[in-house]
This record gives structure tokens, C-alpha cells and sequence, in this order.
């Protein structure tokens, strides 16, 4: 249910600010195919990463209290922690014994 209202707002704020954020959104959200495609694999550190909450997590309440006003960076972050966030609805991204 969260995924599905972070896809939402992600879609909203694309719409609402026009193509560059449109861009960043669904780079982000595509960011674990890439990461796969040039080569990371489990269970590499960028794997890791690429894969952990809390990267995008950060971006969002630092852009929400910080004082960079760029959208292209926020709806980057929704993308991918949407992303992040249907690979565990669908019992995909980290391993269990992975942590976060």
C-alpha cells in the first residue's frame, strides 16, 4: 500500500513539475535494473545500497527540511524508494539475513 501511494505522489510531483522530474523519477525507480545490468551482483556493497531504505529515506526529509529546492532530486528519490518499496511487497530486493 505504501508503493502504491509513493508511486502516486512520485506521479504527482512528475506531473506537477514537468519533464525533468519525470526523467529522474523513473531513472531512480529503474536504478536496481541498472545497477544489475552493468554487472552488481549480491552481495556487493553498491548492491546493498542500491537496495537500502534509508538512502532515499535521507534524501526525502533532507530535501523536506533542508535548503536545496531542485524537484528533479525529490522525485528521484520517491522513484526509487518506490522501487525499493514494490520489490518488498513483492518479496524481492535484500536478502532476509540482510538486514534493512
Amino acid at each position: 500500500m505504501i508503493a502504491l501511494l509513493l508511486a502516486a505522489f512520485a506521479v504527482f510531483e512528475s506531473v506537477k513539475y514537468g519533464l525533468p522530474t519525470t526523467a529522474a523519477t523513473l531513472v531512480f525507480f529503474a536504478l536496481p535494473d541498472v545497477a544489475r545490468l552493468a554487472g552488481v551482483r549480491p552481495p556487493g556493497w553498491l548492491y546493498q545500497a542500491v537496495h537500502r531504505v534509508w538512502i532515499p529515506l535521507v534524501v526525502l526529509v533532507g530535501y523536506a527540511f533542508g535548503p536545496i529546492v531542485w524537484p528533479p532530486l525529490f522525485t528521484a528519490a520517491l522513484g526509487w524508494l518506490t522501487r525499493i518499496g514494490l520489490e518488498r511487497a513483492f518479496g524481492r530486493g535484500l536478502p532476509l539475513n540482510s538486514g534493512s
